[in-house]
């Protein structure tokens, strides 16, 4: 290789160097191990991006990045680009914790609507808090497991240590039906549950499977008893700092990552309580009437005590009514 064609070779990696590096790199955090939803509905918003040519998302799953609260924190530094929370929301803005209500979301249809209809009232809280959600994404419909007793109505809750995500409501609401619950984040569950700190937790079936609970849980106990939505979310600052062409490709990938989520969710319930059972575990259908009586205090308390919340119970109602 003469010195010529050696220089240009380098001069074109040069070149290369510079072209990739003027891609803006964007971090995403989340709390789910793999196999979560977390995982693929934020491998699916990430592949959507970088497919745009406007910027590459790298994905960092199992709380690699931070807990919830920790990841909430970067995001106002600057330190990444978006997390998704979930149930911690309730604690940034009591609006949220209208998803905090027992029974509130009946479907996913149902969740549609809401985010289509009802979104802004979200977006608008959150920006209130320095933060912007950009995508309704899911969590799922939460189920109790524990190692004490099946829970089929909410008498048989009666004294389990329970861990909740952080937020006053799900305390509230469990408190109410007799258990003792403990927030903790989720990458601490598992360990606390092998070691008996706690008896039990309440995840949808994709978060308890992919985290492995079956392996350290005698009881799953089909409650359904919030519904929880995962948010796509950046800070309100970082935000404002995209371009148009950055911020009109993100949003796209949100939405369809939403549906992505939605569709992918539905169908991982299908799969995942036969193979919760053929982990050992004995799986229970609660009685849905029971628990739907025990919390009309809830809705009582949160329509009194959070401004505008009576209208947030009944607007989302009514989205469900006319499904």
């Amino acid at each position: 290789m003469n010195i010529r064609t050696l220089m240009m070779g380098v001069a074109a990696a040069a070149l290369w160097g510079t072209a990739a590096n003027a891609q803006e790199v964007l971090k995403l955090g989340h709390v789910g191990a793999p196999g979560s939803l977390y995982e693929s509905t934020g491998n699916n918003f990430a592949a959507c991006v970088d497919a745009s040519g406007k910027a590459t998302v790298e994905v960092y799953g199992s709380s690699q990045l931070g807990n919830d609260e920790e990841m909430l924190q970067k995001l106002k530094l600057g330190q990444i680009a978006f997390s998704i929370p979930s149930s911690i929301m309730s604690s940034v803005s009591p609006t949220f914790g209208i998803f905090e209500m027992p029974y509130l979301i009946k479907d996913r249809d149902h969740m549609r609507k809401v985010r289509d209809e009802m979104g802004s009232t979200f977006v608008d809280a959150a920006s209130d808090k320095g933060y912007r959600i950009i995508g309704f994404w899911e969590n799922g419909f939460r189920n109790v497991t524990n190692n004490v007793r099946p829970v089929t109505v909410p008498a048989d809750l009666e004294g389990i240590k329970l861990r909740t995500p952080k937020g006053e409501w799900r305390v509230k609401m469990f408190q109410s039906y007799g258990a003792n619950p403990t927030p903790m984040a989720f990458s601490e569950v598992f360990t606390a549950l092998k070691t008996g700190v706690i008896d039990g937790q309440e995840n949808p079936l994709a978060q308890i499977y992919s985290g492995k609970f079956q392996e350290v849980q005698k009881y799953l106990s089909m409650t359904g008893h919030v519904y929880s939505p995962a948010y796509l979310a950046s800070s309100a600052k970082q935000w404002e700092g995209w371009d148009d062409e950055l911020k009109t490709a993100i949003q796209d990938c949100a939405v369809k990552a939403s549906d992505f989520a939605y569709d992918e969710s539905a169908k991982l319930d299908g799969e995942l309580v036969d193979k919760i059972k053929e982990a050992g575990v004995e799986v229970n259908e609660a009685d849905k009437d029971a628990f739907i009586e025990a919390s009309k205090p809830i809705y009582e308390e949160f329509g009194q005590q959070v401004e505008g919340g009576q209208k947030l119970i009944e607007d989302i109602q009514a989205l469900a009514s006319s499904s």
